[in-house]
């Protein structure tokens, strides 16, 4: 609270850490996400459809919903971290120009986080055109509108993340039209462009 009422301005990753930021005192808050790249094309699904997480393997990001969401489905997971015996079959850590690849051929991307700020998965598979089911937490609300360019369930609800996940595999038309809104969404708000006019805009602001 000293902090941010000593702020001239103050710049949040997310609409939630924004409000937070005026709740405690902060005057002239902004939002203003992180930049993302946005690919000239968007991929080819795998043959097989592919459900795809990207994250650390530990209890906050859903890992055990993850697990019994999808069952039986073909689930690829990059990351590793303490709960990496629920997903044997996990990559581990990869680079990024891997989790470029696995997001161009990825089906559906599946962020069933407990609690986020705006995770770069989600603005990158959105920039890939891919459709992402996520769970109602941090800032995901902000840019995955429900039924348009996502899907979000409750956090902790893996039978409504199972029911999310079938819906979209089902329909290949509906993942091309969540992602191809999603992917409108994400290159008009997280532009490089725009994220960097709209940082030194803050910054000048807070010169005067």
């Amino acid at each position: 609270r000293r902090l941010l009422s000593r702020a001239q301005v103050v710049i949040a990753v997310s609409e939630p850490l924004a409000e937070a930021a005026r709740r405690v005192g902060a005057e002239d808050v902004r939002w203003i996400p992180n930049g993302v790249d946005i690919p000239a094309q968007v991929g080819e699904e795998a043959d097989l459809p592919e459900v795809l997480f990207v994250g650390r393997l530990s209890p906050e990001k859903g890992i055990p919903e993850l697990v019994e969401a999808t069952r039986g489905l073909n689930l690829v997971v990059a990351g590793d971290g303490p709960l990496r015996s629920l997903v044997p079959n996990a990559l581990g850590f990869v680079s990024h120009r891997k989790v470029e690849r696995l997001l161009s051929q990825a089906a559906v991307v599946v962020i069933p986080s407990h609690r986020e700020g705006l995770p770069m998965v989600l603005l990158e598979a959105m920039a890939h055109g891919r459709p992402v089911v996520a769970t109602r937490v941090g800032g995901m609300p902000s840019m995955i509108d429900e039924g348009r360019t996502g899907i979000l369930v409750e956090p902790g609800d893996p039978a409504a993340l199972r029911a999310a996940i079938e819906r979209l595999l089902d329909d290949p038309d509906s993942r091309r039209r969540l992602g191809a809104a999603g992917r409108e969404k994400v290159a008009e708000l997280c532009s490089w462009d725009r994220v960097i006019d709209e940082t030194l805009a803050a910054y000048q602001a807070a010169a005067s």
